[in-house]
């Protein structure tokens, strides 16, 4: 029988500390108490601070991919989940790297949030509204080459931290506009925030942009039991799909790589872009089929971008 967590033995959630982390913690313990009927108390949310904190605080106006890729803020709470200082990890998903280590699992995912990328300008208006020259902060490798393909004219700055950071940015005039996801705004309750959503045809989002991902123990069978009564089945057929299609590319922060599966009843359908770093060029495609066959259908959507592309696609020019 599966042994439920207690106000004396609390299920330990790990989470980053940021605003938008611990909102999808606490998504994450909501859910478990609506589907198992536990008191609050029954679980424990452990925030754990990353390298990835530490290295936003360091060097804000670094490029992630010099200071470790996306690693950096999951390492030290999977250490902590193989070391039994916490039973599960609340993850958002676009910043997950496509391997997990030996002993971890991630098989546990929320209901998506909306995956559409925001273009957050002070004064309102689009993307298309900017004038020639204008500067836009983006910390998106992916950002900032779709960016740059779309619109060469535009200056383009460095532009890391979270929600609330950036926000203070663009009110100091670093940036004339930036880039958010509709999810975390959403989540963060953030209606204030002056943003207009981009339409995936007009800019593909990162790969898992909008998901949770609850991480586990591999070997914890009682925590298995209870994440699958909160796992939301469509987004895992879509996440399969997209994962696999950055794992083929073997996609990092490194690599401009934007990826977007669609639930049509039984058929997936799978878009896929990948840019050079410079934005000079930008090679996309699609795919649909049978709902349970995306990591296939990722795998060969990667495979066929990569054969257009050719050599060398993803250097700096």
């Amino acid at each position: 029988m599966m042994k439920m967590p207690s106000e004396t033995d609390p299920l330990k959630i790990g989470t980053r500390g940021s605003p938008l982390a611990l909102a999808q913690a606490y998504e994450t313990r909501a859910r478990l108490i609506a589907a198992h009927g536990l008191p609050e108390g029954a679980f424990e949310i452990v925030v754990i601070k990353t390298s990835g904190d530490n290295a936003a605080l360091i060097a804000a106006d670094k490029p992630l991919k010099e200071l470790g890729g996306k690693g950096l803020f999951t390492k030290e709470i999977e250490e902590a989940l193989l070391a039994g200082r916490i039973d599960i990890a609340v993850h958002s998903m676009k910043d997950m790297p496509v391997e997990q280590p030996e002993g971890l699992l991630l098989d546990c995912y929320l209901p998506r949030e909306d995956v559409r990328d925001a273009f957050v300008h002070l004064g309102g208006g689009g993307l298309s509204d900017l004038a020639e020259g204008a500067v836009v902060g983006s910390s998106s490798l992916r950002r900032r080459a779709q960016l740059a393909n779309r619109r060469p004219d535009l200056k383009l700055v460095e532009f890391r931290g979270n929600v609330q950071t950036r926000m203070k940015k663009l009110s100091e005039g670093v940036a004339e506009a930036t880039f958010l996801a509709m999810a975390g705004l959403n989540r963060l309750g953030m209606a204030e925030v002056p943003r207009t959503a981009i339409a995936p045809e007009e800019m593909l989002p990162a790969v898992a942009q909008g998901a949770i991902g609850i991480e586990r123990r591999a070997d914890d069978a009682g925590v298995a039991a209870l994440l699958a009564a909160i796992h939301d089945h469509p987004t895992g057929l879509r996440l399969a799909a997209e994962r696999a299609f950055l794992a083929t590319l073997d996609g990092s922060c490194e690599t401009p790589i934007a990826g977007l599966a669609m639930l049509e009843g039984e058929t997936l359908w799978l878009r896929g872009e990948i840019l050079r770093p410079d934005g000079s060029e930008a090679i996309s495609g699609e795919l649909r089929g049978p709902s349970g066959e995306g990591a296939a259908m990722g795998a060969r959507l990667a495979r066929e971008l990569l054969e257009q592309a050719g050599p060398g696609f993803f250097d700096w020019r």
